[in-house]
């Protein structure tokens, strides 16, 4: 298998929306206006490809000056743990540098600690966070 990484490549809503969906338990057939999201709010993205098959993605949203936040970072699972995740995140890393950009925020859960801070070289810090359900009654 060969991954090859793609920065800002022509998205297909329904091939990204499956990844994110096997990615992350979602549901298969809810197909998200990926592109059009991207377009309007995203620095970058990158996509790691197996031939023509999307295997894995990132996005690079920005506040316009000098911090990206890296977003919806997902592997295929049956390729995850094989580099595709690292190889991505430092793709983003470098194109939100390219583009001027001093810092690179990223939230993740626990669980992926070892990735975040031992692989790809992010550092510890203290953060909050408010979620809004869209489902409340």
């Amino acid at each position: 298998m060969t991954i090859t990484v793609v920065p800002r490549f022509e998205v297909d809503d329904e091939a990204l929306s499956g990844l994110h969906a096997r990615a992350f338990g979602g549901d298969p057939a809810v197909v998200t206006p990926w592109a059009a999201r991207l377009a309007r709010h995203a620095l970058t993205w990158v996509g790691a490809f197996d031939g023509s098959r999307l295997a894995g993605f990132v996005q690079v949203a920005w506040d316009g000056g000098a911090h990206a936040f890296l977003l919806d970072t997902a592997v295929e699972p049956g390729l995850q743990h094989g580099g595709i995740g690292t190889a991505l995140v430092s793709a983003a890393v470098a194109e939100a540098r390219a583009a001027g950009c001093e810092w690179v925020h990223v939230d993740f859960e626990p669980h992926l600690a070892h990735f975040y801070r031992d692989r790809c070289g992010f550092a510890p810090t203290v953060a909050g966070l408010r979620h809004f359900p869209t489902n409340q009654t």
